[in-house]
C-alpha cells in the first residue's frame, strides 16, 4: 500500500495531518429519484459509500472516521423508510464487522442506543467487543445521534456528580464536560465534509467541531470516491489553521 503523502507549506514545512474526519452522509434518498430508483436503492448505494470511505480514510492516514448514519429527527421519517434503513443496518453489521477487524479498523456506535431494536443493540455490543483492540482506524458511527441531547445528557450527568458531592463545581472545565459526551476519548474533527450540497451541520458533534474546518460538496452520498477524499484532504492542508489567534508574519 502507497504511504499517505505528506502536505508541504509553500515554505517546505509538513503540515500537521488530518487525524479526525466527520462526515455527513446525505443525499441518498435525492440520488434514487435522480436515478429513478426508490429511496431504498439509495441507502443501499450509500452503504458502499461507506465502505469505500472506510478503505480510502485509511489509505489516507486518517486515524478517526466518524459518519453521521441516522439522526434522532430521521426517526419522524416514513415508518417504511425507518425500518428499511434499520435492516440495512442489520446486514451491515451482519457481514462487515469481520472485514473492518481483519482490517484492524475499531468499530464504536454513539447516539441513544435505547432507542434501537435490541437485536441491533446486541450485534452493535458485539462488534464493539470484536474490535475493540484494533488501532489502525476507529470508525465511529452516529447513530439515533442528536448532539443537543448528548450535551443534554453530559449537562445532567456533572449536575448529578455535583449534587452527591462526587464533583465541585469549581471542577467543571471544558476537558470535564468533554469527557460526559459520547466522544469521550476521541480527538474533536479536524475536518468536517458533508455531500449533497446542504450548508448545514443538522445537530452533529456541535462542542465537537469549534474548530473544525467545513467542506461543502455538491455531490450525493451514493457517488463519494476516494478521489473525492483525497481532494478534500488537499483543501484541508491548504488551510491555515489559527484557532483564534493572529496569522504570524
Amino acid at each position: 500500500m502507497t504511504p499517505p503523502k505528506i502536505a508541504q507549506t509553500q515554505t517546505g514545512e509538513p503540515v500537521a495531518p488530518l487525524s479526525h474526519l466527520a462526515i455527513i452522509m446525505d443525499g441518498n434518498g435525492r440520488w434514487a429519484q435522480a436515478h429513478g430508483l426508490p429511496r431504498t436503492a439509495g441507502h443501499q448505494q450509500g452503504a458502499e459509500a461507506v465502505r469505500r470511505t472506510v478503505k480510502g480514510a485509511i489509505n489516507h492516514g486518517v486515524k478517526y472516521l466518524t459518519l453521521y448514519g441516522f439522526s434522532s429527527e430521521n426517526w419522524s421519517r416514513p415508518p417504511q423508510e425507518v425500518r428499511d434503513l434499520m435492516g440495512l443496518l442489520r446486514i451491515y453489521l451482519r457481514r462487515e464487522i469481520k472485514a473492518l477487524d481483519d482490517e484492524g479498523v475499531r468499530f464504536k456506535v454513539i447516539g441513544e442506543r435505547q432507542r434501537l431494536d435490541p437485536d441491533i443493540v446486541k450485534l452493535i455490543n458485539e462488534a464493539e467487543a470484536q474490535t475493540a483492540e484494533n488501532t489502525r482506524l476507529v470508525l465511529t458511527i452516529a447513530l439515533s445521534y442528536g448532539s443537543r441531547a448528548e450535551i443534554t445528557s453530559a449537562v445532567r450527568r456533572i449536575a448529578e456528580e455535583t449534587a452527591d458531592g462526587r464533583l465541585r463545581p469549581d471542577e467543571i472545565s471544558e476537558a470535564l464536560v468533554a469527557d460526559h459526551l459520547y466522544t469521550a476519548g476521541l480527538p474533536d474533527p479536524d475536518l468536517l465534509i458533508r455531500t449533497s450540497g446542504e450548508q448545514r451541520i443538522s445537530n452533529f458533534l456541535l462542542w465537537q467541531m469549534a474548530y473544525t474546518e467545513f467542506l461543502f460538496l455538491d455531490i450525493h452520498w451514493p457517488d463519494f470516491s476516494e478521489t473525492n477524499m483525497a481532494e478534500a484532504i488537499d483543501v484541508f492542508q491548504s488551510r491555515d489553521r489559527r484557532y483564534g489567534a493572529a496569522t504570524s508574519t
